[in-house]
């Protein structure tokens, strides 16, 4: 079986064939899907995804790009929110410098109180980074010493400083189709230190879908083409590092049960 740790199902790219979607991820051997929160006005239709189909769980949070739009999220209405059996993670949350959509302190806040929720809840926090990297190791460096949570790099695109200070804090590193592309050298090679032990495998879907389906939208049962590319990376067979990955998110959202 394959996961895919990180996917958007909720939105409007699947709105007319949701469950096709769903249905082409299962048949491909994709027996887990996490749905991601990126708004908390999105939480209630990402939940209604998740209890309808079995091995579909969510998340939580407020993704950086939107943590302006209203005031900050506060740790206590996330934790509201993981009451629910299939909310088995905090975020998307993080640091995203790139666009400058959402001023930098209020992301800072914002991540902060995900921060929170995660350390209350025993739930991982999902780290979106991009552009932002000296901010997010410092954050989580500062954090974990007041306390420890869990916590994955999710649709890692950084630097390999990046994947070995988070490893040793004792976080995961996931991985989306981006580990495909031709131009993401420097990306792989920023993984030659990371145990397998420690990645998983996502689409990030409906964005970045792999190669061979480049420029098409990307769904979960192409996660297959992740897996086949992180096993090509580590030198073992794509069932091998498709169980590891597996057993991974097991090991890490581990109020996920089927």
């Amino acid at each position: 079986m394959l996961v895919d740790s990180h996917c958007h199902l909720n939105f409007p790219d699947f709105k007319d064939d949701i469950d096709d979607v769903i249905a082409r991820a299962k048949a491909a051997g994709v027996g887990v899907m996490q749905t991601i929160c990126t708004e908390m006005e999105e939480f209630d239709d990402i939940y209604a995804i998740s209890e309808r189909n079995e091995g579909v769980f969510c998340s939580a949070g407020v993704h950086p790009n939107d943590s302006g739009k209203q005031k900050v999220v506060s740790a206590h209405d996330l934790i509201a929110k993981t009451s629910k059996k299939k909310v088995i993670g905090i975020g998307e949350t993080g640091l995203d410098y790139h666009y400058e959509y959402s001023d930098r302190e209020l992301q800072k806040q914002s991540l902060i109180e995900h921060i929170k929720a995660a350390r209350e809840t025993g739930l991982p926090l999902i780290v979106h980074t991009r552009d932002a990297e000296d901010d997010t190791i410092n954050i989580l460096n500062e954090e974990i010493s007041n306390g420890n949570f869990k916590f994955l790099i999710h649709c890692f695109t950084s630097t390999k400083q990046l994947a070995d200070e988070s490893i040793k804090l004792g976080g995961y590193i996931s991985l989306s189709g981006i580990i495909t592309f031709k131009n993401a050298q420097s990306i792989r090679d920023a993984l030659t230190d990371v145990p397998l032990e420690r990645i998983l495998v996502e689409t990030d879907s409906p964005f970045l879908a792999p190669i061979p389906y480049r420029g098409k939208r990307n769904e979960p049962s192409y996660v297959v083409q992740v897996n086949k590319a992180l096993a090509g990376l580590k030198g073992i067979s794509e069932e091998e590092c498709s169980r590891i990955t597996t057993d991974n998110f097991f090991r890490l959202f581990n109020k996920a049960k089927l």
